[in-house]
Parts: C-alpha cells; structure tokens; sequence
C-alpha cells in the first residue's frame, strides 16, 4: 500500500467511530463464513438516485476504470449496485463491498443505508467535510474488504471520490493481491528454482508451484507454467548500470527486444517465431511508469508482446530496476499467452510474482 494511502486509511480510522465494528480482531471472526465471489467482483451499496447521477458515474469512472496494456477491453472490478433494502445475508458476504451514502438524500434507500452507521458516526460526519471513508476487513465474512464512502452531500462525496480514485483503486487492487498472493503460495514452494537464483544470478524471486525452468544462461533466466488455460511465463534478465537514460522507455524496450530476440522462442527452431514488443497498435500503448518496487526506485512497464511471424501474442508486465551494490541493472517480466481467454487476472498473478522479486542487497526483507 502507498504511503499515502495507508495515512489516509490510518487517520479516518481513528478519527471516526467505526461504522459496525471491526471483527477481525475478535475470537468470533473464526466463525465467520469464508468470503465468496470471483476475484475482481464487487457490490456497491447505494441510492439508485446517487448511482444514476454525478456520484454514480465517479464510482463508475473508479471501479470500471480500463485496465491497461490488454488485448481487449477489460474492467479493474466487475461492478454491481444493490439497494439498501435488499442486501441480505449472502451479499453481505462478498470479497469486495461498498457503502456509499450521502446524507443529504431523503430516500428511503439512504434510510436503510444509515442503519450501517452509528448516530455519533452520522454526526461526526455532518460536522468534519474532510472525513470521507473507512475500511474494515472480515466484517460479515473471512476474506473480505469492506470500504464505506461518506459525506453531508452527494456534491462533497462526489469530489472527494474523483480526488482520491487512485487510492481508492490501490486498496481494493492490493486486497486482491493479497487473496492471490495466499493461493498462489499455499502449495509447495519450489525453494530450488529461488536457490538457483541466487547462486547463478545474485537475486531472487519465489515462484509458485508449478512452475520450471526453461533457459538458464549468464544474464537470463527464464521460467515457464503451461496449462490448459494458459502459458505463464516469468524471466529475469540483466546488464550493467550505466545511466539513467537505461530507464527511458525507448530504451526498455530496446533492452527487451535484444533479450527476447536471443532467448525466447515459439519454437527454438524457427528464428522468425522469437518474441518481440508490440510498438504498432495505436489504441495499445506500451506504457512505462515511475514506481516504488520494494522500496527502490523502477520504472514499470506494460504493454503487448507478439511473435516475429505474428503466431501468438498477449500482454506483459515488466519491471526495471537497479542493484547499486552490483551496479547491475535487473528487468523482470511476466508475460503470458492465453488466447481467447480474459487476461486481467492472469497478469494479476504475474504482477504478485514478480512482487518476490530481490536484488543482493534486500535478501532476507
């Protein structure tokens, strides 16, 4: 979570009087029902009046959000709004829920959503405009991700969600994450193919179960998960650091054609079948972002990858960053082939891998 985000969450926390409880804490949180829905499911809560105007559309703008560097058009979160009044006990028990409500409604919708709030939290909120959200984990269902949305008027609350979309994206993204990040890893972990990292490349990474090793040569190292879904694929690759200009885009992708062009094959056999980046389709941008990667400076970059002969392709998201005790600079990607097929939560699953991802210096962290 960023630091900003967690200011945030922590500061409305103790700032406003919890809305029903946090129950994770409590002995009787065990006895709660495992959370239920698919990954990138959510239900908004709210005003049917709230959800077809302004406030609506900023949750939609929020949740339904494009996710970028895919094949095709593709959602952050699968959205459905429900009354108030019919929220039952099997709703209650989604992975992802959120209350919006603002108080200047008469409805008899937003009656119903205000018995979710205490009266010295209603209050709290009539008098304090800078208080809008709070969250809450395991509240009616183990697993789950509660998130309450609030202000005096649909006006206020409004323009505190567009303000803080992408912290409001970032907490349901990283819950997702962490409910991946567990089932990924609940098998047998492979601690070879990360003990072979460190020997052979001075890094590593914990790859899930399932995965092999295809490619281990000086400066490249390349992991594979075939099933029938789907052809996930990890690799790691690294040169010397010589400049900042090695992170402008251009040059990313300069660094992984010339890998790619040497090491990853369709088929070994053929040379025209070896993997390069997509840079033609306009409505498909690589894009390369500044990022925090573990506590170190990176640049991400995601876009789509293809076939020199245009046989397969699919997205890819890659991360590079620098070893200064080594003065090496790291790219580790994951890309995966899965025609056909909705890809938001294979690359999900790529991005918590590559999450394992260490240079020399943050073994142990």
């Amino acid at each position: 979570m960023s630091s900003r985000l967690s200011v945030l969450f922590i500061l409305v926390s103790t700032i406003i009087i919890s809305c029903t409880g946090d129950k994770s804490g409590d002995s009787n949180s065990r006895l709660l029902p495992k959370a239920t829905g698919r990954a990138g499911e959510m239900i908004i809560v709210t005003d049917s009046a709230h959800w077809a105007g302004e406030l609506g559309k900023a949750l939609k703008e929020t949740f339904r959000e494009e996710v970028s560097g895919l094949p095709r058009e593709e959602y952050l979160f699968k959205v459905n709004r429900v009354d108030p009044r019919k929220l039952n006990d099997l709703l209650k028990g989604v992975k992802n829920l959120v209350f919006v409500m603002a108080l200047d409604s008469r409805s008899a919708e937003t009656r119903a959503l205000k018995s979710y709030f205490t009266e010295s939290s209603i209050e709290r909120i009539k008098k304090d405009p800078d208080i809008f959200v709070h969250t809450v984990k395991d509240e009616y269902a183990k697993g789950q991700n509660i998130m309450y949305l609030f202000s005096s008027t649909e006006k206020a609350l409004t323009e505190k969600v567009k303000a803080n979309k992408e912290l409001i994206q970032t907490y349901f993204n990283q819950a997702e994450n962490e409910r991946l990040k567990a089932g990924l890893y609940k098998a047998k972990i492979p601690v070879g193919l990360r003990d072979l990292l460190r020997k052979d490349h001075n890094c590593s990474m914990t790859l899930p179960f399932g995965y092999q090793q295809v490619v281990n040569e000086n400066g490249f190292v390349w992991f594979r998960q075939i099933n029938d879904e789907s052809d996930k694929n990890v690799f790691i690759t690294y040169k010397d650091y010589k400049s900042q200009t090695q992170f402008e885009k251009d040059n990313l992708i300069a660094f992984r054609d010339s890998v790619a062009r040497e090491q990853l094959f369709e088929d070994p056999d053929y040379p025209d079948t070896h993997i390069l980046t997509e840079t033609k389709v306009p409505y498909i941008p690589v894009v390369t972002e500044v990022i925090t990667f573990n506590g170190s400076y990176a640049v991400e970059m995601r876009g789509l990858w293809k076939t020199a002969n245009i046989s397969m392709g699919g997205p890819f998201v890659g991360y590079a960053l620098v070893d200064e005790e080594l003065g090496r600079l790291y790219y580790v990607e994951g890309f995966v082939y899965s025609p056909g097929k909705n890809q938001r939560e294979f690359m999900r699953e790529m991005e918590v891998i590559l999450s394992t991802f260490r240079t020399s210096n943050q073994f142990g962290s």
